[in-house]
């Protein structure tokens, strides 16, 4: 996984496939204990997720809305969207479909 510091407050977080996806949340998940900020995830590189993957990232909303911070999902293919769709997770997780875009938003938000 491929962390990005894109500014003070704003990482752009890179995903791979399982079983390294479970490593990357964990990872960003600990970094951000110490360093509250807000994150994209660019899901470029997932081909799919499963239910682990699902619930490390609730994990990842919640410890983020704990510390009023936002998260982006963006370049998510038809397949993950779907998953995200059937399990309703759509409706609670922000998505845009490229980087650049997230980070607009992001700015926009908490400007």
């Amino acid at each position: 996984m491929a962390i990005q510091n894109w500014s003070d407050d704003i990482l752009v977080v890179e995903l791979s496939d399982d079983p390294q996806f479970t490593d990357d949340v964990d990872s960003l998940l600990e970094r951000l204990e110490t360093d509250a900020e807000h994150v994209v995830l660019n899901f470029e590189s997932v081909g799919f997720i499963n239910s682990s993957n699902i619930a490390k990232l609730l994990r990842l909303r919640k410890t983020l809305i704990g510390v009023d911070q936002s998260l982006v999902a963006c370049h998510v293919n038809n397949q993950v969207a779907g998953t995200f769709q059937v399990t309703g997770l759509d409706k609670i997780f922000e998505f845009t479909h490229d980087i650049s875009t997230a980070l607009a938003q992001l700015q926009l938000a908490n400007s």
